[in-house]
């Protein structure tokens, strides 16, 4: 019986020993500074528009490219914030308030640099057309911008589903509408069908970037067309992390035309998304923030607008800047 008894015990020592650990969220570092925003704290100029610099691990990613063409290139010169060694670009979707910046940067750096802000990640039906319009005769920016940054020697990456840029770091992809009156399309918005007709264009290519960390999932969105309760739940449902929280929400959330229905929902819904920092800039909607952290019950720290030079630090929390506080 003891000889049994210690035959179990060293079976059980090997089979513990040999079992792989804990999976551990594997994002431990996190700064998001953003670049272009209507808000300026004090240096670079603001705009209707949204950038900002990720770094993540000791690596850095550009994350959306501002409207005007110098806006991100100038406003990170007056930051002091270094661009060189970024090769990867994330646009979150089509809009030229969200990809005007792209040449200006690339043609800034290639010539030194080859690899700089050589490779742009979009999800699919960011290139499709958007029926007639002031950008080479269509409505969608980002068809001629591509043209033209393609002859600089970089390339688009167009994304059908979710993929791990870094480890902890996921670009979504297109993001199911589960709720689909979240976004309602705005008028005169328009896609052109496979058939050629024009369609109502729900953006269908906006993406976000998910960073999977001890702490819970933190979640930056450009403008959030597809919802930012889709978004969020899209979140846990790719980083297979169904109950983490969310710990923080950054970037454009397009609830600034939100009737107050809808905006009632939202809040339901943060609530038990246990969103616990949100950091709103851009179409956000500066009203809509601080009701949000009023509704939310979320301390003033840990929530506030987004202004051109504040940031979100996993460690550090909300750097507001005094203009938003």
């Amino acid at each position: 019986m003891r000889r049994r008894l210690l035959t179990l015990l060293v079976l059980f020592a090997a089979v513990t020993a040999n079992a792989a650990p804990a999976a551990r969220p594997p994002v431990t570092a996190l700064r998001i500074t953003v670049l272009s925003t209507m808000l300026t704290g004090g240096k670079g100029i603001g705009e209707w528009g949204f950038a900002a610099l990720v770094e993540v691990n000791g690596r850095k990613l550009l994350f959306d490219t501002g409207n005007r063409p110098d806006t991100v290139l100038n406003n990170a010169r007056d930051l002091n914030l270094d661009l060189t060694g970024i090769t990867e670009v994330v646009l979150s979707h089509n809009h030229q308030d969200h990809v005007g910046g792209l040449l200006t940067l690339r043609r800034a750096f290639s010539e030194d640099t080859p690899d700089v802000f050589s490779r742009v990640h979009i999800a699919e039906g960011a290139l499709l057309s958007r029926g007639p319009g002031d950008y080479d005769d269509d409505d969608n920016p980002l068809i001629a911008i591509r043209t033209a940054y393609v002859k600089t020697g970089g390339f688009f990456i167009e994304h059908a589903s979710p993929v791990e840029l870094l480890p902890g770091v996921w670009f979504t992809g297109p993001i199911p509408r589960v709720h689909p009156d979240e976004q309602p399309v705005p008028p005169g918005w328009v896609l052109r069908a496979p058939d050629g007709k024009l369609i109502p264009d729900t953006t269908p290519d906006d993406a976000a970037l998910v960073f999977d960390t001890p702490k819970g999932l933190v979640v930056l969105t450009g403008c959030g067309h597809a919802g930012l309760i889709n978004t969020l739940e899209y979140a846990r449902v790719i980083t297979s992390r169904p109950d983490a929280p969310i710990y923080a929400a950054t970037g454009g959330f397009h609830l600034f035309r939100s009737p107050d229905g809808t905006l009632a929902w939202t809040i339901k819904k943060l609530r038990a998304l246990d969103l616990k920092n949100i950091h709103g800039g851009h179409c956000s909607g500066l009203e809509i923030v601080y009701l949000l952290r009023r509704d939310l019950g979320l301390p003033r720290e840990a929530a506030a607008v987004a202004a051109v030079g504040s940031w979100f630090d996993l460690e550090k929390g909300i750097h507001p800047l005094d203009i938003a506080r």
